[in-house]
């Protein structure tokens, strides 16, 4: 089992310099303990934000997302981060704006390499 804390989630969803270092364990769902305390301390962090509207659609993971994202994964290849994010924007009609290569060709995405 693996419990990332609340600075680990942060830090993986911001795409930090340590975001790799939390990606395993964060993407092991099935050895993943996640406790109420760091979704409270997450989504307290997100509220901070300009609105509270902006807060609640940062975590909108509905079953209907979750299980479809699923079959994203499995169809393209996925990690699951990524198969969420892409599933939401499907969701909403929205077109996912990224430079992650993985989604270089995918349907409804606008891709740009990353510059170094």
């Amino acid at each position: 089992m693996n419990l990332v804390d609340s600075c680990g989630w942060l830090e993986y969803f911001a795409n930090g310099a340590n975001a790799d270092f939390f990606a395993p364990a964060v993407e092991d769902i099935d050895q993943l303990l996640v406790p109420s305390l760091c979704l409270f301390e997450v989504f307290k962090r997100v509220l901070q934000q300009p609105s509270e509207s902006d807060a609640l659609r940062c975590i909108d993971l509905t079953d209907h997302i979750a299980l479809n994202a699923a079959r994203l994964s499995v169809d393209l290849k996925l990690a699951m981060a990524d198969s969420v994010i892409l599933c939401t924007a499907r969701q909403h009609h929205a077109t996912l704006w990224t430079q992650g290569s993985h989604f270089d060709g995918v349907a409804g995405v606008r891709f740009v390499g990353k510059q170094t």
